[in-house]
């Protein structure tokens, strides 16, 4: 089943099992297709901010890629969490490798809460923040999680909660 989606790698787009990939190539996997940290199979999600949950890109650069599955398909989800739309398949092509323009200009015009889980986990440069500030200059919540996120701002909660 053909699904478009984003991929996460360390950078130089490795894996987090060591295994690079390169742009424009297609990828195979043997064997069952199973959904989690010890599954098998190529895993990647609908949306991208949902791949940050999965690479430390608050601590450290990452790259993302748009891929697309070409072979079976296994859907994962954590309602607990509220992540939804992820897959594993075992025949994917990696389209596009993202530059962080392209990344930071994704979530633009998204909904708040695609935002706001993107600030979660995504480090941002300090021209960045500002460009989010900008942006979103009329959304409390988006600015309260860049405060605390981003800036480290561990009282910004405290603070709107006593107002």
């Amino acid at each position: 089943m053909e699904i478009h989606g984003y991929k996460a790698f360390y950078k130089g787009l490795v894996n987090r099992y060591g295994l690079s990939f390169e742009e424009g190539k297609t990828y195979t996997v043997d064997g069952d297709l199973q959904f989690g940290n010890e599954g098998n199979g190529f895993h990647f999600c609908k949306r991208l901010e949902d791949t940050l949950r999965y690479f430390p890109a608050s601590e450290e650069e990452i790259d993302v890629a748009e891929v697309t599955s070409l072979g079976d398909v296994v859907e994962g989800f954590d309602d607990y969490y509220g992540y939804y739309d992820m897959y594993c398949t075992n025949k994917i092509r990696i389209d596009k490798v993202l530059s962080r323009a392209d990344i930071i200009s994704h979530f633009y015009h998204l909904p708040e809460h695609e935002v706001l889980r993107f600030i979660q986990g995504f480090l941002l440069t300090p021209d960045e923040i500002e460009l989010f500030k900008i942006l979103f200059k009329d959304n409390k919540n988006i600015l309260n999680c860049i405060a605390y996120y981003q800036e480290k701002d561990t009282e910004v909660y405290q603070r709107a909660m006593n107002r």
